[in-house]
């Protein structure tokens, strides 16, 4: 580093480049993948802390993902995070996903019943907490997205679509398996080009 005659320290010009791209102003759209991005990537590490084979440990683990893909999320919107405020949001939002919710506690418990409750609760957990942690952060993208914050943030105004945000995950996670269906042939696939057309 040099210093200029005023007795200020200049930074490198790489270290200014830098310090520049950080604080440019990202494209909303950019910004919406970043986070969409972000969202997928904690579902998976959510569905991997469901096989964690102790119950209450998986839980805690899952919600604690939660929380910390809420703070990464808020970051990327510049939007002020606290952890109290965050772990309330989340409990609520999770709350109006009584089916998974409840879901999550009872197969956790069901890890308990040796052999067979381990098996059930390793094949159910993931999907579970992996579908929860990603339609809770799409809530969290949308709001963002309309210029919300952590203060205004109201649970119940997001219930039917936290439930369509996990039934399309859920709908993202099955296709692999449908697409083991061999390939169409070309001609097959204009069929279906054309009759999607119209």
């Amino acid at each position: 580093m040099a210093e200029d005659p005023t007795g200020s320290v200049r930074l490198d010009e790489g270290v200014e480049q830098t310090a520049a791209s950080l604080t440019k102003e990202v494209s909303q759209s950019e910004r919406e993948q970043l986070a969409t991005k972000l969202v997928s990537r904690f579902a998976v590490w959510s569905g991997a802390a469901g096989l964690i084979p102790v119950p209450v440990v998986d839980i805690v683990t899952v919600a604690g993902l939660q929380l910390q893909m809420l703070r990464r999320i808020s970051q990327i919107y510049n939007i002020s995070f606290s952890e109290n405020r965050g772990k309330a949001l989340i409990a609520s939002l999770a709350g109006s996903l009584i089916p998974a919710s409840s879901g999550l506690g009872a197969v956790s418990a069901l890890k308990a019943v040796p052999v067979i409750g381990t098996l059930t609760a390793g094949l159910v957990m993931p999907v579970l907490s992996a579908g929860a942690t990603y339609a809770i952060g799409k809530a969290f993208i949308q709001h963002f997205e309309s210029g919300g914050t952590l203060l205004d943030f109201n649970p119940p105004d997001y219930r039917e679509f936290v439930r369509t945000q996990k039934q399309m995950w859920d709908a993202r996670q099955s296709r692999p398996a449908q697409s083991a269906e061999p390939p169409a042939s070309p001609a097959g696939r204009a069929e279906e080009t054309a009759s999607a057309g119209s």
